[in-house]
């Protein structure tokens, strides 16, 4: 779809809360908000993002979807992993719930993350505030020593290096195109089984909040993760999950 707006800062303290604001005021369909720095920038269940010069900080306010929730951060972080390796010959996979990992010689380091925030607007509908955030082209020393080694950059992998701008562009489509196959009927079984075929994990050993310990077995129909335990199959719907040996 055009864009309708495109806002872009020098810094913010974070775009999603910028995206947010806009949406809960009203802003049109397809506003993009971009940074090339943020001050506060967020991941999932209270998790900061780190976001120095380099790397792509994007929001983007959809009306949303009938099929939202996990669907929709996991369709969205297939549509952006398939859009990267076809650009760019990324190796890159979804990790559950929100996160693009490359892995390289049995190697997992992430590449991006993804947050999706559904908020009221003015008219009465529900938007959906898309966020991303994408390691670009940061230099491994602009990010803090315990990270440097737990994530990759497309810098590392593509030559010539790709600009911010170009991956924006390349992002802001993958996403509009995820939030318009969730907005058909029926679409939400299609989308599952594209991030199926991206899942990361499957067949290994991994904890969720530190205290559910299982092999990851399945991505399930409604975006749950399906670990087997030692007490049987569970059904993981949020949480902070890490996969042993990656």
């Amino acid at each position: 779809m055009p864009v309708s707006a495109r806002e872009c800062y020098t810094e913010l303290p974070s775009t999603q809360a910028e995206a947010i604001a806009r949406a809960r005021a009203g802003a049109p369909d397809g506003l993009r908000v971009v940074a090339e720095r943020q001050t506060a920038g967020r991941g999932r269940l209270a998790h900061t993002w780190s976001s120095p010069p380099g790397g792509l900080y994007l929001s983007v306010v959809r009306r949303a979807p009938p099929a939202g929730g996990p669907i929709l951060s996991l369709g969205v972080g297939a549509a952006v992993a398939r859009a990267l390796a076809e650009r760019y010959s990324a190796p890159v996979r979804l990790k559950w719930p929100n996160d693009l990992l490359v892995v390289q010689n049995g190697r997992a380091r992430k590449l991006a993350g993804i947050l999706a925030d559904e908020v009221d607007t003015p008219a009465g509908g529900r938007a959906v505030v898309v966020g991303i955030g994408v390691n670009v082209a940061a230099p491994p020393e602009s990010f803090d020593p315990a990270l440097r080694e737990r994530i990759v950059s497309l810098a590392e992998f593509v030559s010539p290096r790709p600009a911010v701008r170009e991956v924006e562009e390349l992002v802001a489509e993958a996403i509009d195109g995820a939030v318009a196959a969730l907005d058909r009927p029926g679409a939400a079984g299609t989308v599952v089984d594209a991030c199926r075929r991206l899942l990361y994990g499957q067949g290994l050993p991994a904890t969720v909040d530190g205290s559910l310990h299982g092999v990851i077995t399945a991505l399930g129909e409604e975006g749950e993760l399906w670990l087997s335990t030692a007490s049987g199959p569970v059904a993981v719907r949020v949480g902070d999950l890490v996969v042993e040996g990656s």
